[in-house]
Formats: C-alpha cells, sequence, structure tokens
C-alpha cells in the first residue's frame, strides 16, 4: 500500500511539474482560435483564466487520489465534444434520434437542405465523417479543413485551405464547425437549450456540483417554438464551451464506467455506450466524439480498453471499464500524456 501511494505521489508530481505552456490568464499563447486563417483566428463567446494542473482519480467509484484544483471548473475545450455525445445518447434512448437517418428528413431548413448535406446522418456527425459544408453561426467549415489535431492523422494541405469535398461517411476530418452544427441540429431536436438538458438528465443525476456552466458565442441565438435559446459549442475553440471541474468530470466519467448508470439510475442505455466505443471504419481511433485506444496506438502505455475525452491545453478524461479506472488531469503537456498515464496505471499494479 505504501508504495501505492508514494508511486501515485510520483505520477502527480510528474503531472505537476509538465504544465501546457499555455498562459494562465488567457494572454499570450493560450486557445486555438490562434491559429485559424482571418477573420476567424478570434473569439466569438467568453473564456476566462485557467488554473494549474488538477486531476482527480477514481477506481472501483471511489477517489483515490486528487491534486491541484479539483474541485474548479475550468475550459475543458473539446472533452465537451464527449458531452454532446452524451446528449445525443438521451435522444437516440428516447427514440428521438436515429443514427442513419439523414437529418434533413426530422429538421429541415437548418442547414442540412442543400447539396449532399441532404445525404448527412447523425452517426457521421458524431464520428467526424459527415463532410457537412457551410456556414455555421458565420463561420464556414473551410476554417478547420485540412485541421492537425495532436493524436489525429496528419492533414494533407494547410489549416483553412479548401480541399476537395469526399460523400459524406468516406474522409475523417476533425471539425469543429462541423460540431457547432451538431450541436444546433440537437438543440432543434429537443426544442430546449442543450445546458437545461444536461442539467436535468445528465449532471443531477450523476450528482455533479452546480459549479458548471455551459454557454456559447455571443451572436448564437435562435428561436423555437417563440423562445429565445442560445446554441452551445462543443469546445472552446472560438470562445465559450463548458466550464467544469476535474471532480465533477471524474462523476460523468463513473456513470460511463458503470455502463449508463451512477447513484442507481440509469442515464444511457448500454446500446448507447457501445455504440459510442465503436471504431470508426475509416477511423478506428475514433467513435461517437471520443478517442479509442485501439492498439494501443494513440497512447502506448495505456490498455486498449481504454477510451477518451481530450481538449486542446492538455485536458484529458481517460475511461477504462476493464480496470474499472477513470482518470481526469488538466492542463497538463500533451506530449507528457502517455508517461503520466503510464506512472498512474503502474502505480496502481497495472
Amino acid at each position: 500500500m505504501q508504495d501505492k501511494k508514494k508511486l501515485l505521489q510520483s505520477a502527480i508530481d510528474f503531472a505537476m511539474e509538465h504544465e501546457i505552456g499555455w498562459s494562465r490568464d488567457t494572454s499570450g499563447i493560450w486557445g486555438v482560435h490562434q491559429a485559424d486563417p482571418p477573420p476567424y483566428n478570434r473569439l466569438y463567446g467568453p473564456v476566462h483564466p485557467r488554473g494549474g494542473v488538477s486531476g482527480v482519480i477514481r477506481q472501483d467509484s471511489e477517489v483515490i487520489a486528487s491534486w491541484g484544483e479539483p474541485e474548479r471548473a475550468d475550459l475543458t475545450f473539446s472533452v465537451a465534444k464527449a458531452y454532446l455525445a452524451l446528449i445525443a445518447g438521451l435522444a437516440y434512448d428516447d427514440g428521438l434520434l436515429k443514427p442513419d437517418q439523414p437529418i434533413v428528413e426530422t429538421l429541415p431548413g437548418i442547414g442540412f437542405d442543400e447539396g449532399q448535406n441532404r445525404l448527412v446522418t447523425w452517426h457521421q456527425l458524431l464520428q467526424q465523417t459527415s463532410e457537412w459544408s457551410g456556414n455555421c453561426f458565420g463561420i464556414p467549415d473551410q476554417v478547420d479543413h485540412n485541421r492537425s489535431v495532436h493524436f489525429g492523422p496528419k492533414p494533407q494541405g494547410q489549416k483553412g485551405q479548401l480541399r476537395q469535398m469526399h460523400p459524406p461517411g468516406t474522409y475523417w476530418e476533425y471539425n469543429d464547425v462541423r460540431i457547432n452544427q451538431l450541436s444546433l441540429a440537437l438543440l432543434h431536436l429537443f426544442r430546449r437549450p442543450l445546458p437545461e438538458v444536461f442539467r436535468n438528465r445528465i449532471a443531477r443525476p450523476c450528482g455533479l456540483s452546480d459549479n458548471w456552466k455551459w454557454v456559447g458565442y455571443d451572436h448564437a441565438w435562435v428561436t423555437i417554438d417563440g423562445e429565445r435559446m442560445q446554441s452551445v459549442p462543443g469546445g472552446s475553440h472560438w470562445g465559450g464551451g463548458v466550464s467544469i471541474s476535474a471532480m465533477d468530470q471524474s462523476l460523468l466519467a463513473e456513470m460511463l464506467l458503470n455502463r449508463g448508470q451512477i447513484n442507481g439510475q440509469r442515464i444511457l442505455s448500454e446500446d448507447w455506450i457501445d455504440r459510442m466505443c465503436t471504431p470508426c471504419p475509416i477511423a478506428p481511433f475514433y467513435g461517437y466524439l471520443v478517442w479509442l485506444n485501439n492498439g494501443r496506438k494513440i497512447f502506448p502505455s495505456v490498455p486498449q480498453t481504454s477510451y477518451f475525452g481530450m481538449g486542446a491545453g492538455g485536458n484529458f478524461t481517460l475511461v477504462d471499464p476493464a480496470l474499472r479506472l477513470a482518470v481526469v488531469v488538466r492542463w497538463l503537456n500533451p506530449d507528457r500524456a502517455d508517461q503520466f498515464f503510464g506512472k498512474v496505471l503502474k502505480a496502481l499494479g497495472h
């Protein structure tokens, strides 16, 4: 037991020593919008200063370690994509969403009516293979063409350079404009603000604090059933997004470890959890807005049973059902993530 504690502390110390080089006060080097072609290299929604490296480790439903400021709500960037997948799962379980159905068949008039956009399905948007083309709240999908992400394949062109479009379902690209279009579609599907859906059907049943928030761009408002509602992004690429604590994130991971259940209550069906973790045929490292460790290709030091929510700024949520393990770490240098996770697993005897 003493060796375990020492090894866990060594892993935590390693994380604390390898904080990402982003500014803490949102000035200087901070965020990913700065890499976009003008005039889109700007923020459209609110942001706020961040804390230092923080994290929580859960195993067998118990918190076995925490460090930094685990109760501090910080922006989590694209980990929020996984939360959109959870909301999509609610729609699936409610019978509102059929994965292979073209979205235009149930939601005309919101950007899926023209050209090959008519073929785009929920399944493709969730796997990032939709090739949806257009503008979402004034930002064109082209801005994220040839996007380079830390754990993804290398792009074939320059960021923001228009490329040839492929048939929906045949090309994988990490594209935040398309994620925002997915979020807009889910808003129209539920006809309620997604933060409200998330709060009532996921956050509260999972026991999250009230210290989180999910906000959109300043101009991202639509009217549904006569009510003005804000559409929220699946990250903080252009500001906004989810601010949440590491402890609250670990509770969401606990629900996933329990295959959709927590505190004796079912949140999501096992069917949906399985769909989230099913590899995309043309991008086997990706499921429904989560990263998969098939063949240990993303993290060699981590079992291939693990899957991840990952966001810019070194934000990671590891979920490993086989080990009954969840690890949340914030603001870690991504180049050191595999070493950190390896140290945690070594401490736990894996």
